[in-house]
């Protein structure tokens, strides 16, 4: 039989979304290009007994009480609160700048009057995107604003996105800001967790349904067609009416026929070491890139709930431009933010308008940055819709 919706992809969009259409008496085909589940928060235990993340470090953090009561029907959790250092004039020092920061860097009587200053401008607490603080009237935070601006953020971000951090949309180092306190926490959110068992697992049970049918392996557009200038979809041939969820790349879908969409890739470089190599589980390297070619270190077991002793498995990741055709840099992470990108991204969106049961979901085919809790209350209320308008 057809099904009654299908979904390329098996990350959080296309897992979410499948799971409430199906618990809705929809049937729903999966389409997974690559040879696993759970996209890019797809994790294993390797044989450090490392509970390693194939794409980068994922940790789950939220304040959206929707999103925590629905994954937690598929997993148990354990706490974990993510820190990370950065490595500035030789010294580790806490990211996002905080006042433990200021006063590893500068010396007291100054850090104190530093301290003092963007308390009385910002408040205790207070997370203050970089770039806002460049722009102060006091000059004393402006020339602290330059130096964390110089020491963090300036060529991390031209090794990340390969783009000035001015040439960058605000929101992508609003993500970074500076705290205006002692907590040293990455993230602030009221639910910071980690499954008990890791992602993959949480998506197998979440995947675990009758009327789910997930087809690894598989290109999607091997089977599925989508025709704008008709306003039909074909799957393997014939006439499709049912929902479409889109999770890839929006430039892929339609073959490209605007060119290709900006988007930075990352590669890891995966070693075995003894012991333990790090104090926390990641650390930037915000330095030039002939000092450090590369962004950032992780050190999987530093998040892991019973990590071994005796090994540990390392990441070290360098970031490269996106490229499809070759053998490094060939799978998608972010969208880069350029207005060139925002606009061939809003033709693409513009010729689909018509077609009412093809949606777009997800970073990759909404062009824009979801954390996991985002996508999952965006998968959650979509798939809802589509429920109550059939």
């Amino acid at each position: 039989m057809k099904p009654d919706a299908v979904i390329v992809g098996a990350g959080f969009a296309g897992a979410v979304s499948a799971r409430i259409l199906a618990e809705g008496g929809k049937r729903v085909v999966i389409f997974e290009k690559r040879p696993h589940i759970a996209g890019n928060a797809y994790d294993y235990l390797d044989e450090n007994r490392v509970m390693r993340h194939e794409y980068g470090p994922h940790i789950f953090h939220t304040s959206s009480a929707k999103a925590a009561e629905f994954l937690s029907r598929f997993t148990d959790w354990y706490d974990y609160q993510h820190r990370v250092l950065g490595y500035v004039e030789g010294k580790l020092v806490p990211i996002p700048f905080n006042f433990t920061s200021i006063e590893t860097v500068f010396e007291k009587e100054r850090a104190q009057r530093l301290e003092s200053l963007l308390l009385e401008a910002y408040g205790k607490d207070r997370k203050v995107p970089i770039l806002e603080l460049r722009k102060h009237s006091d000059p004393e935070i402006r020339e602290l604003a330059e130096y964390i601006f110089e020491h963090v953020f300036k060529y991390y971000t031209m090794k990340q996105w390969g783009y000035t951090a001015e040439e960058i949309d605000p929101a992508v180092t609003a993500r970074v800001p500076v705290l205006c306190g002692y907590d040293d926490r990455y993230f602030q959110d009221s639910f910071q967790k980690m499954p008990e068992n890791g992602f993959t697992a949480m998506f197998e049970k979440m995947l675990d349904h009758p009327l789910i049918d997930v087809r690894l392996n598989t290109e999607a557009m091997d089977h599925l067609a989508v025709l704008p200038e008709e306003n039909r979809v074909l799957l393997d041939g014939e006439e499709f009416e049912g929902e479409v969820i889109y999770t890839g790349l929006a430039d892929h879908l339609l073959n490209y026929r605007y060119g290709d969409l900006s988007y930075r890739s990352l590669e890891f470089e995966v070693r075995t070491e003894e012991g333990r190599f790090q104090p926390v589980t990641t650390v930037n390297y915000p330095t030039p890139e002939e000092e450090h070619p590369f962004t950032r270190i992780t050190e999987y077991k530093n998040m892991q709930k019973n990590p071994p002793e005796e090994k540990t498995t390392i990441a070290v990741e360098y970031p490269y431009a996106y490229d499809r055709r070759r053998e490094k840099g060939n799978v998608p992470y972010y969208p880069v933010f350029t207005e060139a990108s925002k606009q061939s991204y809003e033709a693409y969106v513009k010729v689909l308008e018509p077609m009412k049961n093809v949606h777009l979901l997800g970073r990759l085919a909404e062009y824009r940055y979801y954390n996991m809790d985002a996508i999952t209350d965006a998968a959650i209320e979509l798939a809802e819709g589509l429920l109550e308008r059939s």
